[in-house]
């Protein structure tokens, strides 16, 4: 399988083999620097294996945790083994400060400097050999699905037109575009192959493990019978829509039908969704405001001193959220007071209304923060498509399809467009986003909304830089 999906979240079978691995020798290099500081694994300090255990997991947990967080599992990165191994040493210095953190809260967990630092060591050098193997073989060649797509013109040409670079097709490798009679060709980038025996057999001669249905008219153009044909013998088919949900989590506009919507699993409102939600959003909203108190009075401090005691240190604006309601969310102000005397606009890049204070609260989200007041008043979640204005709203609903969609869920402080997406302020980037939302719409989970919360951490320190 090129990927697994837990809790309805699609995750790439590459990563998940490799973050297994990469589990185990941090779990095992605390074995490791317990035998080069003692002679034995056996014991800390006169204690049992069990405590070992506990201390070798936790290790293992906050450093996965700490490499998720600084997006050294990200599907889309193209740094590279230098910039991967560049972020896995950031990500270790940020697992080093929680460890810190957390052996001080709870000093049983503590297993000694010296095996702390073996077991840093170890598992940095093991890693980082794993991860060259990783990009250098398994990268490449294992756990890849082999896939012939069904069809060649228009439809499947966004397959082509899309997924033409190596690093977007890490799971799986094209066998080729199947013309179909009656399709005008549009492929160029792949093999266009013509089949004259039966579908079945041809897949399984060459070895295909999945078929991509992508025929431009599925009412005249879809073999239905060869396809179940294809099902009995075990090749997988799969319709083009899924197959992109699956591959780059975002649901494609251009290829979007309400029909395969509605006969599809998704869009979650049960009660048991809605309670974990909000029991997140409650438990992570008050333990993130207590830890930021600093930074919010160190902001709310930096906003008198620039612009002066008379100026308002926040900022309130109608957002539009859960089923089209609106609401008031609150922000620090990062622009001057009159900054839209002449009525709503996008703020944009290097845009002279943001103050200096605020250009800094913005780079690395601090304006946000306060909105943690609006997950606590259940306005808002921590994780959903960000909140719009009702006039940008009202001008989407217009220019973009289904982008009324996306409030079927909560808002959110942070988001899967918002990890997934870089800053946008026009027409486009709101209708490339609507593509994250809609999956997150789809999709979303308690699993998933931890991994959103996770990775926003690489998304504020390498998008402030």
């Amino acid at each position: 399988m090129s990927s697994i999906r837990i809790f309805k979240h699609h995750i790439h079978t590459p990563h998940i083999v490799l973050g297994a691995i990469e589990t185990a020798i941090c779990f095992f290099s605390v074995y490791f620097g317990s035998f080069i500081r003692f002679g034995e694994t056996i014991s800390i300090e006169e204690e049992d294996l069990f405590p070992l255990t506990i201390r070798a997991v936790s290790f293992s947990v906050i450093l996965v945790i700490s490499m998720t967080s600084l997006g050294v599992y990200q599907s889309h990165l193209r740094e590279g083994l230098l910039g991967m191994t560049l972020r896995t040493a950031a990500s270790f210095l940020f697992a080093s400060i929680l460890l810190t953190m957390v052996f001080y809260l709870v000093p049983g967990l503590f297993f000694g400097r010296g095996i702390f630092a073996f077991a840093m060591i170890c598992a940095f050098v093991m890693i980082i050999m794993v991860r060259y193997l990783y990009f250098n073989n398994v990268d490449q060649t294992l756990l890849q699905r082999r896939i012939l797509v069904l069809g060649a013109g228009e439809r499947a040409n966004v397959i082509a037109e899309r997924l033409r670079r190596k690093i977007d097709t890490k799971g799986f490798e094209i066998f080729g575009f199947l013309h179909r009679q009656g399709e005008v060709d549009e492929v160029k980038n792949f093999p266009v192959l013509i089949n004259e025996q039966p579908l079945v057999e041809f897949a399984l001669e060459n070895k295909i493990d999945e078929i991509v249905v992508a025929v431009n008219d599925r009412r005249r153009g879809l073999p239905i019978d060869e396809l179940l044909d294809c099902k009995i013998q075990g090749i997988d088919v799969i319709d083009i829509v899924d197959f992109f949900e699956r591959e780059i989590q975002r649901i494609e506009l251009d290829l979007f039908q309400p029909s395969s919507m509605v006969f599809s699993d998704g869009f979650n409102r049960g009660i048991v969704r809605q309670g974990s939600k909000r029991a997140l959003d409650l438990s992570v909203s008050v333990v993130m405001f207590v830890l930021a108190s600093p930074i919010l009075l160190m902001a709310a401090l930096a906003i008198r001193i620039e612009d002066g005691r008379k100026t308002p240190i926040f900022y309130s604006q109608e957002r539009v959220g859960l089923d089209g309601k609106t609401f008031n969310v609150l922000k620090f102000r990062s622009m001057i007071t009159d900054a839209e005397k002449s009525g709503a606009q996008w703020a944009q890049v290097n845009d002279a209304r943001i103050t200096k204070v605020g250009g800094f609260l913005r780079k690395y989200r601090i304006d946000e923060l306060p909105q943690l007041l609006n997950v606590l008043k259940g306005e808002m979640s921590l994780v959903g498509p960000r909140p719009e204005r009702p006039e940008f709203v009202n001008e989407f609903n217009l220019k973009i399809p289904y982008y009324d969609k996306r409030h079927q869920v909560k808002p959110g402080v942070t988001g899967w467009a918002q990890i997934n997406y870089p800053y946008g302020a026009c027409d486009e980037d709101a209708r490339q986003k609507l593509q994250y939302d809609l999956y997150y719409a789809k999709n979303h989970s308690l699993f998933m909304d931890l991994l959103v919360i996770v990775q926003t951490v690489e998304t504020v320190l390498y998008d402030g830089q």
